[in-house]
């Protein structure tokens, strides 16, 4: 696959200066070939650097995470999740990219306590069965919410967490393209008492 290249679309054109005479007839007349900016035909585009386009891509997922959170907190006072706002793009396509918006411990159905993380992505896929952690990138909807069981990974020396795939068969808690219903299960798996997440599912 060929190697993405970006540009600066948003560069607002600069307006088109008034040229004072046709290249040719000043070439005619003095015998210079002008080299001004004036004489260009085309504005030539700005290509952005991974850096550049990873960095302009990390803030708006930080910005997503930013008012997530403070949405999911503003509900009721008794359910109040950290902070925990950390992104990473992906390696040869940065304008991709995903936002952990915070993580927490909740019991459900048959499972005593359960450590999950909540995450923002600006693109749709399926979340990996093997060390992929996402399958099947689309861009069929502009934004993805999921959350997953985690825990440490024994096999790391640094015990990093890792997807929990004893959970659900695969980790995954919830995983729609749908804002709604991602706040609705987030909120689920906070609340401390089965009353609030009756309120909650009315919603």
């Amino acid at each position: 696959m060929a190697k993405l290249r970006y540009f600066d679309a948003k560069k607002p054109a600069e307006p088109e200066p008034e040229l004072p005479a046709a290249s040719h007839s000043e070439f005619l007349r003095t015998g210079r070939i002008t080299r001004d900016r004036a004489h260009w035909l085309a504005e030539e585009r700005r290509y952005l650097s991974y850096e550049e386009v990873a960095e302009r891509t990390a803030n708006k997922l930080r910005n997503a995470g930013e008012k997530t959170h403070d949405r999911l907190n503003s509900f009721h006072k008794s359910i109040r999740f950290p902070k925990l706002i950390f992104h990473h793009t992906l390696k040869d396509t940065p304008h991709l990219g995903y936002c952990h918006v915070t993580a927490a411990r909740t019991q459900f159905a048959q499972y005593e306590e359960v450590s999950w993380a909540f995450y923002i992505a600006n693109f749709f896929a399926r979340i990996g069965q093997n060390d992929n952690f996402f399958e099947n990138i689309s861009l069929k909807y502009s934004r993805m919410y999921f959350a997953v069981a985690v825990h440490p990974d024994q096999e790391s020396p640094e015990k990093k967490l890792t997807i929990n795939r004893e959970i659900r068969g695969n980790g995954v808690l919830f995983h729609t393209h749908d804002p709604q219903i991602a706040i609705r299960n987030v909120l689920l798996l906070g609340a401390r008492n089965e009353q609030l997440r009756d309120i909650i599912r009315q919603l």
